[in-house]
């Protein structure tokens, strides 16, 4: 209220950047996009203002041997499944990866996406396509939705060679779902991978500062959440699990650990890839050294409805990542239940002697029933990660 007072406040106008241009960049090369082929894009050009946070991919391709007739899908996030690794470069050193992006990124949706980015990034392969035997694609899939350094560092990258590397998945069955079991014949064929990256123009004394912070060799820091995705392929048949995940510096103690499982969904055309499986799950324990997270015990009893707890988890997630005062899940009650019950785990608020040594990650965790057969149980960590790099000599290095 005190601003309508503000009398002699002066307008601000943005004046500092005068352009702000895509420029289009292509891999090595251009045929090497088939199954397990590496596709490494590189930004040579080193004297140029780039904005990787706002930079997409621009995929071309097609889906083939389709038989007429056949009854099947484009699952959702499809596009992610394409690939099974993505790396970011910086100097020649990684800044953030990817691993399993198709279900780093689907997880990531489910808890960070709005009913409206639901919507929005259908461009991006975010739904579900019903295919025919001839079917085309062109899609647009922004970064940020697949590394946390995008969606993060909302600077310019100044006077640095950057690699974005793509690795191609050995089979696209991830991406198809349809009941018949033998078409696995079907196959997605990219012809054009494009990293469309903006180039930013300054004004003439916007680039006068800018040349005073690089002659004093200023060091820049970049400083994001990045999101690490581990996998159990096989759990054992019992009841009682207990899953040593990783042990970590204390610089990378984890802020959120969510946890998903898959039952036989991997590589099956007959299984949709983009869902998850609750499997009668009933507790769950996140342990960083001796402290758990949380501190009660979890009850859930998925079979009979009783599952309210993970689900205000959920949907408390995006108020605290995002520190937003009302936040919008993707997801209803029921879908949560159907489609990806997640139970997201809020380690943000850490005892100091964790900070002291290194921390073991440890998910302790029981079901109703036996885990059946073949399940997959995924752990997504997030945690912070800082580099510093010098524009001049090019040096960059890691902080956390």
């Amino acid at each position: 209220m005190d601003d309508i007072l503000e009398v002699m406040e002066t307008p601000y106008n943005e004046d500092r950047i005068v352009k702000l241009d895509y420029f289009s960049y292509q891999p090595f090369s251009v045929s090497a996009l088939s199954n397990n082929d590496e596709i490494r894009i590189c930004i040579q050009q080193q004297d140029v203002y780039t904005l990787p946070c706002d930079s997409y991919l621009l995929i071309d391709g097609e889906l083939s041997g389709v038989p007429a007739g056949s009854d099947v899908q484009l699952v959702n996030n499809w596009l992610a499944h394409c690939f099974t690794e993505i790396r970011y470069l910086l100097n020649s050193v990684e800044i953030d990866r990817s691993r399993m992006p198709g279900i780093m990124s689907t997880i990531k949706g489910y808890v960070t996406f709005s009913p409206n980015d639901h919507t929005r990034f259908e461009n991006a392969g975010w739904s579900v396509v019903t295919a025919n035997t001839s079917m085309k694609f062109e899609v647009c899939i922004p970064l940020r939705l697949l590394l946390g350094f995008a969606e993060d560092h909302k600077k310019v990258i100044v006077n640095c060679r950057q690699d974005l590397i793509l690795q191609r998945s050995g089979t696209d069955l991830n991406c198809i779902y349809s009941t018949n079991e033998n078409l696995s014949s079907c196959k997605i064929i990219l012809s054009k991978v494009i990293w469309k990256v903006p180039h930013v123009s300054v004004s003439d004394a916007m680039r006068l500062d800018m040349l005073k912070i690089l002659e004093t060799s200023t060091p820049l820091q970049i400083a994001f959440r990045s999101w690490d995705l581990y996998e159990n392929p096989g759990l054992p048949n019992s009841k009682r699990q207990a899953w040593t995940v990783k042990t970590s510096s204390q610089t990378e103690s984890p802020r959120f650990v969510i946890v998903a499982f898959q039952v036989d969904r991997k590589n099956k055309i007959n299984k949709d890839s983009s869902r998850f499986d609750h499997c009668s799950l009933s507790s769950l324990k996140v342990y960083l050294n001796s402290e758990s997270y949380p501190y009660d015990n979890l009850r859930m009893d998925f079979s009979n409805d009783k599952y309210a707890v993970p689900y205000h988890m959920y949907t408390q997630f995006q108020e605290v990542f995002y520190e937003k005062e009302m936040a919008y899940s993707m997801l209803t009650k029921t879908e949560f239940k159907t489609t990806a019950p997640l139970i997201v785990i809020d380690c943000s608020r850490q005892n100091e002697k964790l900070k002291n040594a290194p921390v073991d990650i440890r998910l302790e965790f029981e079901s109703d029933e036996n885990f059946p057969t073949n399940t997959t149980a995924y752990c997504l960590i997030v945690h912070d990660k800082m580099f510093e790099y010098n524009p001049m000599t090019n040096k960059l290095h890691k902080i956390l």
